[in-house]
């Protein structure tokens, strides 16, 4: 299949689609309309049917959608029929957080080796997942052929673990630090920063009130 360049509003979108259609597969739905799907993930009927002609007829007018048609489009769409394996540098606060949490609402990523300068971490168990010292963590990268890495670490060492991250073959970062670092072209940055996220949430509650649509956020 030809890679079908969408905007980055409806890749964002893609997710929680493919988990509701999940839902309603679990409880025995067959076909939903863009009506019932978007008053289940909060997005208006027009906006999902944009976004779900972008990869061409995935419904039928007058019946709606397969539900389990759409799971396997997007399930393969968004990589979800293989295993993601994960690398998580820095295992602190946030570090062990998301070690528990280790996106268990899916059975397609997960978090399968931690990397921590801290000694009385460093090859240990945690949350059954391994950690190993920083300075094992582009070779293991390497043999274990993960791709993706979380990056939990302080500010000041996030740039210089960054770079060797890229040595490592690191082709995607979700970047935790309030850093914004640098990488090559060939490497993909996603950006969560927490302190903003919350910060814009309180921004947007004292200007715009509890409601905001697409148009307001900027759809893109």
């Amino acid at each position: 299949m030809a890679e079908t360049m969408i905007p980055k509003a409806t890749a964002k979108r893609l997710p929680l689609y493919y988990r509701y259609l999940t839902f309603l597969a679990n409880a025995g739905t067959t076909k939903v309309s863009s009506t019932e799907l978007a008053e289940a993930v909060k997005v208006d009927s027009a906006t999902i049917r944009r976004d779900f002609s972008y990869f061409g007829a995935l419904g039928k007018r007058g019946y709606g959608y397969d539900v389990m048609d759409l799971i396997k489009f997007f399930k393969k769409i968004l990589n979800q029929d293989k295993l993601t394996s994960v690398g998580l540098v820095g295992v602190g606060n946030l570090g062990h957080a998301l070690l528990n949490y280790n996106f268990r609402q899916t059975n397609n990523i997960r978090i399968s080796a931690g990397f921590d300068v801290n000694p009385e971490i460093a090859n240990t168990i945690q949350s059954g997942v391994p950690i190993y010292p920083m300075a094992d963590m582009v070779t293991q990268l390497r043999e274990q052929q993960i791709e993706i890495v979380i990056l939990t670490v302080p500010t000041d060492a996030a740039q210089a673990i960054t770079n060797d991250l890229v040595k490592a073959g690191i082709k995607g970062i979700m970047n935790f630090t309030p850093l914004r670092i640098s990488v090559p072209s060939y490497v993909r940055v996603q950006n969560v920063d927490l302190a903003t996220e919350l910060q814009t949430l309180i921004y947007f509650l004292q200007h715009y009130g509890p409601t905001l649509n697409d148009a307001e956020l900027g759809d893109n």
